[in-house]
């Protein structure tokens, strides 16, 4: 067997029993058909060639900029990687001789730098959407919805009606690899939903409709234009719109209100794990790159007990000599 049509059976593989995403097939499709080509300018074409130096070879590519038209970052470095050591390791699951895949290590990257929203601009771009229009008010209920449940804008484009009833607070979501979870509804949020789905006269199925250009729904009933659910990149502009309206100067996305979600839920309390449920995270660890920009405890021991020993008042005796002194 090749390395090529290893990867065919790969991918097939992680589509049908593991039940990742057709964009995460798509991805995982892109880097290792960059490996497999680098592999066969090295005259590597079958899985038994792959060696520690071809990896190193092609770690080395990647870091130089020999591979895409410019430098790659770390994290995407890692990337390919991730590819390689997941195809690897199927590879060995099916008594396939190769590389062992955990002698691949991944590149040491900078820490993550999470960007979310103050509690004032939480409250202005909240506010942004003028609701004199249907999409207007969707754009509220959108806005209060990723707030209120910290979703993926990809789980929130995939909504359906009937996933959300609002005569309860809560509903399932199906996110990364096919894990389902509950997120919950707060007022606003809840509110916001029903106005919207309120003033719907369609039959679509979808939670969220674009109106392209019309901004008029009695106009696309009347053409009889086919109704599409709202796409991740309409929802990216639509928050990109409100957070310059609000005099936001970060770079707000849908991602950056998950962001939000998950470090207003720590700072008032809640605890990792249970914010780890309600994010859909595989792993703790992933949730952990909020706690250094949340954890208040520590801002609690500073302000206690930095430079308290220049705040002690000192004790003197009569012959005015500190009390240490004698």
């Amino acid at each position: 067997m090749t390395i090529k049509s290893c990867i065919i059976d790969f991918l097939e593989y992680m589509e049908v029993e593991k039940g990742r995403a057709l964009s995460s097939a798509r991805n995982y499709d892109y880097y290792l058909r960059v490996f497999s080509t680098f592999a066969k300018k090295n005259n590597v074409e079958n899985p038994e060639e792959i060696t520690q130096d071809l990896v190193k070879n092609y770690r080395l590519a990647l870091n130089r900029g020999q591979i895409s038209s410019k430098v790659l970052s770390k994290t995407t470095q890692n990337y390919y990687l991730i590819a390689l050591r997941a195809f690897l390791k199927y590879l060995r699951k099916k008594d396939i001789k190769t590389l062992a895949p955990e002698k691949i290590e991944l590149a040491k990257t900078d820490e993550r730098q999470i960007i979310f929203l103050e509690q004032k601009e939480l409250d202005e771009i909240l506010a942004a959407p003028e609701e004199k229009t249907i999409q207007g008010i969707r754009d509220k209920a959108i806005l209060d919805l990723l707030f209120s449940t910290g979703l993926r804008v990809s789980e929130l484009c995939s909504l359906r009606r009937d996933q959300v009833n609002l005569d309860r607070n809560e509903f399932s979501i199906k996110g990364k690899g096919g894990k389902v979870r509950v997120v919950f509804l707060d007022a606003d949020a809840r509110k916001s939903l029903k106005k919207y789905l309120s003033g719907r006269n369609d039959n679509s199925e979808w939670l969220f409709i674009s109106y392209g250009h019309t901004n008029n729904q009695l106009k696309i009933e009347n053409l009889k234009l086919k109704i599409n659910h709202i796409t991740p990149r309409s929802v990216q502009r639509m928050i990109q719109k409100y957070a310059r309206k609000a005099g936001i100067t970060k770079k707000v996305t849908p991602h950056v209100l998950r962001h939000s979600f998950a470090t207003d839920l720590l700072m008032s309390g809640a605890d990792l794990r249970s914010v780890q449920s309600l994010l859909g995270h595989s792993s703790v660890t992933t949730t952990q790159i909020y706690t250094h920009v949340t954890d208040k405890h520590l801002n609690e021991i500073h302000q206690a007990f930095h430079g308290l020993r220049n705040k002690k008042p000192r004790q003197e005796n009569d012959g005015g000599e500190s009390s240490s002194s004698q």
